[in-house]
């Protein structure tokens, strides 16, 4: 009657209301983020959860607080025993670091292929003026980046909602899940929302324990193999490869060049060739053995897809869109798969 097409309301009021969902997401992100986490540290702690359950025969309030408690203890040692000593050595890395950059000498065993032996001087004197530039600007940034770090970790409300989020979720999962199907109308669309969510519960639960079993072993292994090798600072460098085993692809690269560029200004310079063989041959080892033992049918995203996604997260959200990447896009996948089966 007043000229307005019923279509084109609709789609009017369906772009708003894309455009107000986007926008409360990038508003609330921080909180989103915080909540995301907690899931994803209630996923960890599933296993043990059901597992006390099936022995211990009592409530499972009372499981919970059991393998909280037992967490607690877990955590106040671990971080006691390997964050402290990480701690003292980056402090004493990043205080050592323009005395390392001007010490030429320390490199002047790095090795080389015979037919470059006679450009060894005018090499190293290169190699030494990259490593004193570059350090000169990465160090304030490294400074400023290790001072967040240390101001998020001493922020203790946000280190006790993960764990207090969790616990809810542990304890109210399923009553959460039947809430949401409540909210679908038809019997036909909670079907196809209860595979969906069944989907990506089972995909989440596989990731999140591989990825937090793959940091543990990553962990070991580094510190094994930097301890048996005496490659310095060897529990700060196998931190930072357990912590950036977490990112997809680019963490556990950056991680190796990292150690290898720390071995290399420490006077390591004659072992970083069998350091490299060693990150190719654990590379080989966890992509072909461990990550298909651990995350059984994986995520199934091919390889370019997941360093598109960790690239393109990283300009969205930085780290944490890095991080989170991975299981976006395999949500994604099952949430394509799914409709176009049902559209079938």
């Amino acid at each position: 009657m007043l000229g307005i097409e019923p279509r084109a309301v609709r789609i009017t009021w369906s772009v708003l209301l894309t455009v107000g969902a986007v926008a409360f997401l990038y508003t609330a992100r921080r909180t989103i983020l915080i909540f995301v986490l907690a899931i994803f540290f209630a996923y960890l702690l599933s296993p043990v959860v059901s597992l006390v359950d099936r022995f211990a025969k009592v409530r499972r309030t009372l499981t919970l607080a059991l393998v909280y408690a037992v967490l607690i203890a877990v955590l106040i040692t671990t971080v006691t025993a390997i964050g402290s000593r990480a701690s003292a050595e980056a402090a004493n890395l990043i205080s050592r670091m323009p005395d390392l950059a001007k010490t030429a000498g320390k490199m002047s065993t790095a090795p080389l292929p015979e037919w470059l032996e006679f450009l060894r001087g005018k090499i190293l004197i290169v190699l030494q003026e990259q490593v004193e530039g570059g350090l000169e600007r990465a160090l304030p940034i490294l400074r400023g980046a290790i001072g967040q770090l240390v101001a998020a970790i001493s922020n203790l409300g946000f280190a006790l909602l993960v764990p207090i989020l969790g616990f809810f979720f542990l304890k109210d999962g399923q009553m959460l899940r039947n809430s949401i199907l409540d909210l679908v109308g038809s019997l036909k669309d909670q079907e196809f929302f209860d595979g969906l969510m069944t989907d990506i519960h089972v995909m989440l639960g596989y990731y999140v324990r591989a990825l937090f079993g793959l940091s543990f072993a990553t962990f070991l292994v580094y510190a094994g193999y930097f301890s048996i090798a005496g490659v310095p600072y060897a529990s700060l460098l196998a931190t930072i490869a357990a912590l950036l085993e977490f990112i997809p692809v680019l963490g556990p690269l950056a991680a190796a060049v990292c150690a290898c560029v720390v071995a290399l200004i420490s006077g390591y310079g004659s072992g970083v060739g069998w350091m490299v063989a060693f990150f190719v041959a654990y590379r080989i080892f966890q992509d072909y053995v461990l990550t298909p033992f651990l995350m059984g049918s994986g995520l199934a995203l091919h390889p370019l897809l997941v360093i598109f996604g960790a690239l393109a997260g990283e300009q969205i959200a930085g780290i944490p869109g890095m991080f989170f990447s991975a299981p976006v896009l395999a949500a994604l996948r099952l949430i394509y798969v799914r409709t176009r089966r049902r559209l079938e």
